[in-house]
């Protein structure tokens, strides 16, 4: 039996967007602990199975995590990022494509910290380290160009996700002056909820939007996107968002709180979107 996806699989010109922290997988758990991760790797293949987005963001994928997200995609997703560590291990923030719609042109993964370039650096007061992901790509459909951006801010340091922010925006900014066509996405888990000093950045002067404000239909309720594998709370805080460029119609969004008999895939709800091109076809009405 195939699952109800809340989007699914989509047509050119648009485009399915996907963020969905997985948690990462932690040993010595009790036996009916929610968390356990052998309990929830089948659950998160479901998902991703039904869903098949053309673009996600992961966040908190340990490399046989990683692993467990692409065989629930499918052959035809491939991934870029690596281990957020100096060597290359730890947590991973990746972007999985579906390589039917999306050619990879570029890619970078970026210290959230004061060196950028320095893997596994850090500054500006997390204790654990932090990584953006930035990947370009050619539409093969519509032959327009997407730059997405996938990342996962610090859970105490509150200057760390100011910074962070700031970062993120300059980068998101250059891609904008550079091609003020390029669909620009950003995914991730902020750690933080709409309103607060570090959202407030990054979607100052509107080089970037909140899919959730700019779609033109809400899917579902506004669930807390951190549930903790509680029950859903309409009207919870967002910190897992997809933000858009000024060149990016949002066509509809959703956030994912199915549960498969009363239990959670993780303890953060994917958030989905449906986006256009402004140039990619008709406009949402």
């Amino acid at each position: 039996m195939t699952d109800v996806p809340l989007i699914g699989p989509v047509t050119e010109p648009d485009l399915h967007v996907m963020t969905f922290n997985i948690r990462r997988r932690f040993l010595h758990l009790r036996p009916d602990s929610p968390d356990r991760w052998e309990t929830r790797r089948p659950l998160v293949r479901r998902i991703l199975a039904a869903e098949q987005p053309t673009l996600l963001g992961v966040q908190e994928a340990l490399a046989d995590q990683a692993e467990v997200v692409a065989s629930g995609l499918g052959p035809h997703y491939r991934s870029v990022g690596y281990g957020r560590n100096p060597g290359g291990e730890g947590e991973r923030c990746p972007i999985y494509y579906d390589t039917r719609r999306l050619h990879l042109t570029d890619w970078r993964q970026r210290a959230l910290s004061s060196t950028p370039d320095v893997p596994g650096s850090r500054s500006w007061g997390n204790v654990v380290r932090r990584v953006v992901v930035s990947a370009e790509f050619t539409d093969r459909a519509t032959g327009g160009r997407l730059v997405a951006f996938n990342t996962h801010f610090d859970h105490l340091s509150r200057r760390s996700r100011l910074e962070s922010a700031a970062y993120i925006l300059t980068l998101v900014q250059a891609v904008t002056a550079a091609d003020p066509t390029a669909l620009t996405v950003v995914t991730g888990d902020f750690n933080t909820g709409v309103g607060s000093a570090a959202y407030r950045r990054l979607t100052a002067g509107g080089t970037l939007r909140d899919t959730w404000d700019a779609a033109a239909v809400q899917l579902t309720p506004q669930w807390g996107t951190f549930s903790n594998y509680r029950r859903r709370r309409p009207g919870g805080k967002r910190i897992d968002l997809i933000l858009v460029g000024a060149a990016t119609d949002v066509v509809s969004t959703g956030i994912n709180a199915v549960r498969f008999t009363g239990r959670a895939a993780s303890d953060h709800e994917p958030v989905q979107a449906v986006l256009r091109s402004h140039s990619g076809g008709e406009q949402p009405g």
